[in-house]
């Protein structure tokens, strides 16, 4: 009984070492041979592993692809959870989206290259078929985050439209970032958390002002 433990703990660890081995084949070769033209079989080839021991820790080829993203939204929904109760809306998820960019980069490092993290990143926005499940996957994610916030601030989202327009706009400010830095010259996690930063804190004014009035001031 006493080698239970050690035994089952040196199982899990080579099992997270397989599956971490299939996520960063994977998105090497999405990224770099393409999506669409990267096979399963040719994924669990380069780990040595079999195809049903791909299957074993991812559902498909949508599913590693999104691998980290998930741990990117999950570190956010955690994050925004711990968030003070006298926060208001924006600023716990203002506060939540970047604290969790401030501890993101171990976290993803553990498992891959940051840089080949945000290499997949710029290869969801312009793979059609992955941005198709990134816009459906940010839909779902939209409508958990509205719930969060409408019980914190003790409202029923069924009833009141506030939290899921809050999300909304916070949600199309993470958008319009996300294509940005996609976009830019400096890919670096650095950039991302410094553009997110910079529009979120524009995203009140930006609703509040009077554009035209404020220039002319």
């Amino acid at each position: 009984m006493t080698s239970t433990g050690p035994v089952a703990g040196l199982r899990e660890r080579k099992k997270r070492r397989t599956r971490d081995a299939l996520l960063r084949a994977a998105l090497e070769s999405f990224t770099t041979k393409g999506y669409e033209r990267t096979t399963v079989d040719e994924i669990a080839d380069s780990v040595e592993v079999s195809q049903r021991t791909f299957f074993r820790y991812f559902a498909s080829k949508e599913d590693v692809a999104f691998a980290l993203q998930q741990v990117v939204e999950e570190r956010f929904v955690q994050a925004l959870a711990e968030r003070p109760a006298e926060e208001g809306p924006f600023e716990a998820m203002r506060n939540a989206v970047l604290c969790s960019w401030d501890q993101i980069g171990e976290t993803i490092a553990e498992v891959v290259p940051v840089e080949l993290y945000l290499r997949t990143y710029q290869l969801i926005e312009s793979t059609p078929a992955l941005l198709a499940v990134h816009l459906r996957r940010s839909t779902e994610m939209e409508e958990s985050i509205s719930r969060m916030i409408a019980e914190r601030e003790g409202l029923d989202a069924d009833t009141d439209p506030r939290p899921r327009v809050a999300v909304a706009a916070f949600s199309g400010v993470m958008r319009v970032t996300g294509r940005l830095w996609g976009q830019g010259s400096d890919t670096s996690l650095e950039a991302m958390r410094a553009l997110t930063e910079r529009y979120l804190d524009h995203l009140g004014p930006a609703l509040a002002e009077d554009w035209q009035t404020r220039a002319g001031a």
